[in-house]
């Protein structure tokens, strides 16, 4: 009867680990606040609400923002390649 218990127990704790690291943006088991960083990214930009709204969604899959108002994408690789339907690159 302890040893089936001692089965579930661990089984529950694989599930939730299981859980929490595939809902976490691609690994990462913390959060940064796209808020923030993309506010500060999109400072300078034309167009600020479409510049937030890009960075945001690129924010949120990706899990990192690049330093500064442009540029320095090396610093995040899946913020640099996604693209949008037509091609273009999605992240400001």
């Amino acid at each position: 009867m302890a040893s089936m218990a001692r089965s579930l127990l661990c089984l529950s704790l694989v599930a939730v680990l299981l859980l929490v690291e595939t809902t976490a943006p691609h690994g990462q088991a913390y959060a940064i606040d796209c808020a923030g960083k993309c506010g500060y990214r999109c400072s300078k930009s034309g167009r600020p609400k479409m510049c937030l709204r890009a960075c945001g969604t690129c924010c949120q899959r990706c899990g990192c923002v690049p330093p500064g108002t442009s540029g320095n994408e090396n610093v995040c690789p899946c913020y640099a390649n996604m693209t949008t339907h037509n091609g273009r690159h999605k992240c400001p």
